[in-house]
């Protein structure tokens, strides 16, 4: 009785919040591919409290139950988790508004700490698609059609391919996921109060800010970029992302709309690569920074805003990974080489990640991952992190000119 006492309760006052602010509701738009749908298990929030580093932002995202947080004056329109592309997930922001009920992307802390910079009421419009890319999915309409290159062409005539058909399929993708979201966005705006408890037409709203995490299929595409890695190689993502932030101003009528680019950071800083990720560094670090140019275009100066996510990624983790995966190489060399029986090679293994990993080491691998490495080994440290610094960065566009 007392536990329905209090859900009435926290009922009662979420919905009064609204009212009491008297204030336009401020919405933020989330747009981008898996690691904005977010892969980080709920219970891997847990690490985050193993950090002094991490550990304030730990204590935001779980309240005094120990139970993740339910934000006071945020809400949340999420697409992209479900089976459908267009299905939705809507309520109160905690976590579980990530890929899955059971995960959380950068949207948590970025309502957390978004709420804790304005005493405005929120909403959160999520809109973001695994495996999709700016070039084509995304593609705004402004940069007009995909057109393929000569290294592409020449590909296709040497596989006897037909050109016509691999273009007009091409032409049929292009822009799909740029109009869903722009779409899902009007679909939300049109009725606020359907998602939004208790909000008040006459004080209206304002869309305050749109964030962009994404990359991943535009860095690895070679037939797109196939000069990657090399100076300009991505330049036409460049050119891409600049126009995607004009026309998504253009389209929902806000043409000074913050806008802030998470700029991938899978591996972290490439200055920190290891002898085994060299082959990879100068295309990761091309790629980052074609992402974050438009950010230092004159007509973006003040209200577009790069945001490093590499600066999130955690190297305690990295490190431990990076010795268990080397103990697991030693041990499968040995057993091919000494022809071991399955059974022989598991003891060996067991016995050697027992004698060559810390405590610690075991703990945060442990707690810490729930995912691949290019999801941000599914880290509610990791994306909780980038959730916060796009967060910052919104609220420092947001900042009147006098006062920065």
């Amino acid at each position: 009785m007392k536990k329905i006492l209090r859900i009435l309760l926290f009922t009662l006052a979420s919905g009064l919040s609204y009212a009491a602010e008297k204030k336009p509701l401020q919405v933020y738009i989330l747009a981008g591919q898996s690691n904005m749908q977010g892969h980080a298990k709920i219970s891997t929030i847990e690490h985050a409290g193993m950090d002094p580093a991490t550990k304030p932002m730990f204590e935001l995202m779980m309240g005094s139950e120990g139970k993740p947080r339910v934000c006071y004056r945020v809400w949340i329109s999420s697409i992209g988790w479900g089976k459908e592309p267009a299905e939705e997930q809507t309520g109160k922001l905690t976590a579980g508004f990530g890929a899955t009920a059971e995960k959380i992307g950068p949207e948590f802390t970025f309502g957390l700490y978004s709420e804790k910079f304005t005493n405005s009421p929120i909403l959160i419009i999520k809109t973001a698609w695994g495996g999709k890319s700016l070039n084509t999915d995304f593609r705004p309409p402004g940069a007009g059609p995909y057109v393929f290159n000569e290294v592409q062409l020449d590909s296709f005539q040497k596989q006897r391919k037909d050109i016509d058909a691999i273009k007009a399929e091409k032409a049929k993708e292009t822009g799909v996921y740029y109009r869903m979201m722009i779409d899902h966005v009007k679909k939300v705006l049109a009725d606020p109060k359907r998602v939004v408890s208790g909000y008040d037409a006459a004080h209206g709203y304002e869309i305050a800010g749109f964030a962009w995490v994404q990359g991943w299929n535009d860095m690895v595409d070679s037939g797109t970029y196939p000069h990657r890695g090399k100076a300009g190689g991505y330049d036409a993502y460049s050119t891409a992302m600049a126009q995607l932030i004009r026309d998504v101003r253009k389209d929902l009528n806000a043409p000074k709309m913050p806008f802030v680019i998470g700029v991938l950071g899978v591996g972290g800083p490439v200055s920190e690569y290891g002898p085994e990720e060299q082959r990879y560094k100068a295309t990761h670090q091309s790629f980052r920074d074609a992402m974050a140019a438009p950010a230092r275009l004159p007509e973006f100066q003040g209200n577009v805003s790069a945001v490093l996510m590499e600066k999130y990624w955690d190297t305690e983790l990295k490190a431990a990974r990076k010795k268990e995966g080397d103990i697991k190489q030693q041990i499968k060399k040995q057993a091919k080489e000494a022809n071991w029986k399955p059974a022989e090679e598991k003891a060996a293994l067991e016995k050697a990640l027992g004698d060559g990993l810390t405590e610690r080491q075991r703990l945060v691998m442990e707690k810490g991952v729930s995912n691949a490495e290019f999801h941000y080994l599914g880290s509610a440290k990791i994306l909780g992190g980038v959730g916060k610094g796009i967060a910052e960065a919104m609220a420092e566009l947001k900042q009147p000119k006098a006062a920065k």
